[in-house]
């Protein structure tokens, strides 16, 4: 009598219902940080800002202002930053979402591709909001801003979410065999991206040996690209937008097919060994 009747159910509504499930999960996310989702959003604004603060700073102390890109240099700071902040930030919530030995898979329908989908939009959500905000108030306030192609230069913002959350995928499916190591390889590749990522410099200005220490990277590729839609004087030609491409679904391939190996293997009791 008190036995779950299963029902079966439309393609639709089993859609809808996971969608569903993601915004609670995306929603639950967003207020793991913080209670308060006006100051969580206050907090990723002022992240992000302090960050471009800092990055400007260096470039003026260090002269890199002369060999940027003709156009607002500010606005060429702000591109590699946002663009540097949402891929590394969807990186490491997803190599840190919840995998399948978490105590929150044993709540059905829930499983672990709902789990990083909501980690990644909950990323995609706080880091565009926080860089509307402050590209609306540098607009208004300091200098009228333009670019040149907006919906070319939001793609780019887009593969650059979207590459790190391939790079995390990869990184999470590994997690359950080796967490320690995962979580030093993490954090080795987000302190890298600081400096691998070449938000710093310009592509086509950048010499070649230099260039091959940065080229490896796909998010240098994007950054250069965006900077390309961005601004009327630039046009890159050092970089390739369809090796972001590749390396990201190739990176998102790899890490669908090690999760769902480690789905059939990872055991709750891994982690009490110690």
């Amino acid at each position: 009598m008190f036995r779950s009747q299963s029902r079966n159910k439309s393609h639709f509504a089993t859609g809808f219902e996971t969608l569903e499930l993601i915004f609670h999960v995306t929603v639950r996310n967003l207020r793991k940080t913080h209670n308060n989702a006006m100051l969580g959003l206050i907090m990723a604004i002022m992240q992000a800002l302090l960050l471009v603060v800092v990055m400007y700073v260096m470039f003026s102390i260090l002269g890199v202002r002369r060999i940027a890109v003709r156009g607002d240099f500010l606005l060429f700071v702000m591109s590699g930053v946002f663009m540097f902040t949402i891929h590394v930030m969807a990186l490491g919530a997803v190599s840190r979402a919840d995998g399948p030995t978490s105590a929150l898979m044993m709540h059905a329908p829930m499983n672990p591709i709902i789990s990083i989908c909501a980690a990644a939009l909950a990323v995609l959500y706080k880091q565009t909001l926080a860089a509307a905000i402050i590209l609306f108030l540098y607009h208004a306030i300091v200098s009228p801003i333009t670019i040149e192609d907006p919906v070319g230069m939001l793609g780019v913002y887009l593969l650059s979410w979207i590459s790190g959350v391939g790079i995390g995928m990869v990184l999470l499916s590994a997690r359950p065999w080796q967490p320690d190591l995962v979580s030093i390889l993490t954090s080795l590749f987000m302190r890298a991206n600081m400096i691998a990522s070449g938000k710093m410099v310009l592509a086509n200005n950048t010499p070649p040996g230099l260039r091959a220490w940065f080229d490896w990277n796909p998010l240098f590729h994007v950054i250069d690209q965006g900077r390309g839609y961005i601004f009327l004087n630039y046009t890159p030609r050092v970089t390739s937008i369809s090796y972001a491409v590749y390396v990201t679904l190739f990176c998102i391939l790899i890490g669908l097919m090690a999760e769902f190996f480690t789905r059939q293997y990872a055991s709750e009791s891994w982690g009490k060994r110690q």
